[in-house]
């Protein structure tokens, strides 16, 4: 079954960003595609441009950082600090788009799982409703779409 493209993006608050998405794929494997550096460069760009450097250091205090050269030729960078970890449920952090340090975030995944498929919900919490409209309104959504097809792709080909 596919679920290309299907992730919804809903606000639930001035300052919130909820996406819900649903995978062909046991929990633990998203999970594993979502956690390890390897795998996470399959599919975090999306068809946006290519990883430069993936360091995770997935435990509560470890750091984060995603760099990318986007096609346009330009360099693209997050990082943050993991604050909750549940292995195969949840992954909370802080998140920092360099470009602009001062709209930092925080953003909680988890995952839940029936009858083999798995639904993530990734709620991003900004500081303000402009922190949050300007993340909504920097086309986000396609270059997401595109990168939890790939994530669902990751997931079922490790099965």
């Amino acid at each position: 079954m596919t679920t290309s493209k299907s992730a919804k993006v809903t606000l639930p608050s001035d300052t919130e960003i909820l996406i819900t998405r649903d995978f062909d794929a046991p929990k633990h494997l998203v999970y594993r595609a979502y956690t390890e550096p390897e795998l996470l460069k399959r599919w975090w760009t999306g068809d946006r441009g290519e990883v430069v450097s993936i360091e995770m250091d997935v435990r509560v205090g470890g750091q984060w950082r995603y760099v990318m050269t986007a096609h346009a030729g330009f360099e693209v960078a997050f990082h943050g600090e993991y604050t909750e970890i549940v292995p195969d449920e949840l992954v909370a952090r802080t998140e920092i788009y360099e470009a602009i340090p001062d709209a930092a975030a925080t953003s909680a995944m988890t995952l839940t799982e029936q009858d083999g498929r798995t639904r993530m919900e990734l709620l991003v919490r900004h500081t303000n409703k402009e922190n949050r409209d300007g993340h909504v309104n920097s086309g986000m959504e396609d270059g997401l779409q595109e990168a939890l097809d790939y994530l669902e792709q990751v997931a079922v080909g490790l099965a």
